[in-house]
């Protein structure tokens, strides 16, 4: 029987670089890997279902779940994950010296279902009491004007959102302080060019999210591995092919991370960083796949996903998941 031949779209990461170039096989499947950016990929595969695999945002794909009817199957590979409190930017100039001082100001947004925007507002409310409906969200393109939410989206009467005003850019707003802060994945073009005005919310992040993680236990989850549904009903063995396949290039990048007689990443003090995480994390195993051991921060990212009126109901976490990949062999 011949090999499956189908497309893979996902960043170019060290977890997943072993699949592209070929060190790793993935069962009964001849990949053709495209290597994008999350923008591009997430708005063709949840607008136009255009690849067999694909990363897939946790929130756009746990909207599409709760609507019943979902393009995308998951499995409990997570390709991104990020502490998200790097993510709140704001402007230094409007009386914001603390996260509750983000009651009754806009703030920028891309898109408001972003998973990144999801942990942010998620950690504001539980930590410091400031909810998505005390926010007024600024929605639009961070550099380029207009930006759609890739899903369509369906908020409560108390969430705020508006629109920026045409031909406006979230980074330009911010810049002349338009706006009072950003919230995002990436961070705004005027911080990292150094606009005296444009700071992080929180100065210190590293400290703020190892406290975060030690009363938690949570690093939060980004984006999972999604297959055409019909490709896993055809192929039930498919789903726990790509899980095999891409835990085992997740453990080779781990294993040339900590090989530290030459560092396999251009940034000083790599040894210190992963060392620092191992303790945090008491685990040599930093970056977690599968649903065991990760059932709290999923549960708690879908908890937020339905308060912030995301979703109508609350998603049940194994709803997420092809059931083959709920649980794995042992011997």
């Amino acid at each position: 029987m011949s090999n499956l031949k189908l497309s893979i779209a996902m960043g170019d990461y060290d977890r997943t670089r072993a699949i592209v170039d070929g060190r790793v096989k993935i069962d009964g499947v001849d990949p053709t890997c495209m290597l994008l950016s999350p923008e591009e990929m997430f708005f063709r595969a949840f607008r136009h279902q255009a690849f067999d695999i694909s990363e897939l945002s946790l929130s756009s794909y746990s909207i599409s779940v709760a609507s019943g009817d979902p393009h995308y199957v998951a499995i409990p590979v997570f390709l991104s994950r990020a502490f998200r409190h790097t993510s709140i930017y704001i402007r230094n100039d409007k009386g914001i010296e603390k996260p509750e001082d983000l009651k009754g100001k806009r703030i920028g947004i891309a898109e408001y279902q972003l998973s990144a925007n999801v942990w942010a507002r998620g950690i504001l409310e539980d930590d410091f009491g400031v909810k998505s409906s005390d926010i007024i969200w600024v929605r639009g393109g961070m550099d380029t004007a207009g930006r759609p939410e890739k899903i369509k989206v369906k908020l409560p009467s108390d969430i705020r959102v508006e629109e920026a005003p045409e031909g406006a850019t979230l980074n330009e707003m911010l810049a002349a302080g338009e706006i009072d802060g950003f919230i995002g994945p990436r961070w705004p073009r005027c911080y990292d060019e150094g606009h005296p005005n444009v700071v992080r919310l929180f100065p210190d992040t590293i400290k703020t999210a190892e406290d975060y993680y030690q009363r938690n236990g949570i690093f939060p989850i980004m984006h999972v591995l999604g297959i055409r549904k019909t490709l896993a009903d055809e192929h039930p063995w498919l789903p726990g092919a790509l899980l095999k396949a891409f835990s085992k290039s997740k453990a080779m990048a781990q294993d040339a991370l900590a090989d530290t007689s030459a560092t396999k990443v251009t940034m000083p003090f790599v040894e210190d960083s992963l060392h620092r995480a191992r303790q945090l994390m008491k685990s040599s195993d930093i970056w977690t796949y599968g649903l065991a051991g990760n059932e709290n921060v999923l549960e708690t990212f879908l908890r937020y996903h339905h308060t912030q009126g995301l979703t109508p109901r609350h998603v049940d976490v194994k709803e997420l998941f092809h059931p083959s990949t709920i649980e794995s062999y042992s011997l």
